[in-house]
């Protein structure tokens, strides 16, 4: 692992925090490949039950890296989410279907399947890809000063890869997030049903670690089994099957903007997406 990721063990609880504070947690690979290292040591730790993503700062996490000095896009790493070949021996719409396939649906996927609960403890900013990170989470605290946003539409884009929006907000919330691309706060994440708990900002750390703790009371394979149960639900719902085909939608619009427009991201940038969310 690297410093981008901090990883602690409080009694059952892992505590693993992202570590780009400058960039408001923006995540590069380097931080995607040190998160699945730290997920993995906690899984592997008998004495870890529950596991706490947190990101160190004001915000949670402004999501994927599009614009930092340490955005690595173009480098290879091992892959570990799917059997896929090196994004950088490939050009055009395979370069960049082998790459997200593998860092960000691929990823995603693997860290919902982890056997142990997971907390995702959020404040400030979680957008677009700081989304796609809580919502692999099992439960979602958040401080009072959150808010949260899917931008991507004003790319061209219908959504994030991991496109759990219709599952985790309910379609018409899921809709009404993509269509306007405007951020929306706590209280109304809470009311549809996507944060857990709301608490003040001074507390979120020392809260989100109570309720952790209240879970790793609880036998480690029965909170297993439990999980599998609700994500098999969901799944016989349609949310694998339907990321599977939003996730094509996703590049072909990738591949509209790179034949209609600068760039596949439709001229966005990281300025642009965030200060149209406000995300400082």
């Amino acid at each position: 692992m690297t410093d981008v990721v901090r990883y602690e063990r409080r009694d059952g609880v892992a505590l693993v925090t992202m570590n780009r504070p400058e960039y408001r947690n923006a995540q590069n690979s380097a931080m995607t490949y040190a998160l699945d290292d730290a997920f993995t040591r906690a899984v592997d730790d008998p004495d870890v039950t529950v596991i706490v993503l947190a990101g160190e700062g004001k915000h949670f996490s402004a999501g994927h890296d599009i614009g930092s000095p340490g955005r690595d896009a173009d480098e290879s790493f091992d892959r570990r989410a799917v059997v896929w070949w090196d994004h950088t021996t490939r050009e055009g719409g395979d370069r960049r279907f082998a790459r997200e396939s593998e860092v960000y649906l691929g990823m995603c996927r693997r860290w919902r399947e982890i056997p142990k609960p997971m907390i995702a403890s959020v404040q400030g900013a979680c957008i677009a890809g700081g989304l796609m990170l809580a919502w692999v989470c099992d439960l979602i605290v958040a401080a009072d000063d959150a808010f949260f946003a899917d931008p991507v539409v004003r790319m061209g884009i219908p959504g994030v890869e991991y496109f759990a929006h219709p599952w985790v907000l309910g379609p018409r919330a899921a809709k009404e997030v993509l269509f306007t691309g405007e951020r929306f706060d706590v209280h109304q994440a809470k009311e549809w049903g996507m944060v857990s708990r709301v608490v003040p900002r001074a507390e979120l750390g020392q809260r989100t670690l109570e309720l952790a703790g209240k879970i790793a009371a609880m036998p480690s394979f029965g909170l297993a089994l439990a999980k599998k149960a609700v994500n098999q639900a969901e799944d016989l719902m349609g949310l694998r099957s339907g990321m599977d085909s939003v996730f094509g939608l996703h590049h072909f619009a990738h591949a509209h903007n790179a034949e209609t427009s600068a760039d596949s991201l439709g001229g966005q940038t990281a300025r642009s997406m965030r200060d149209g969310n406000g995300a400082r």
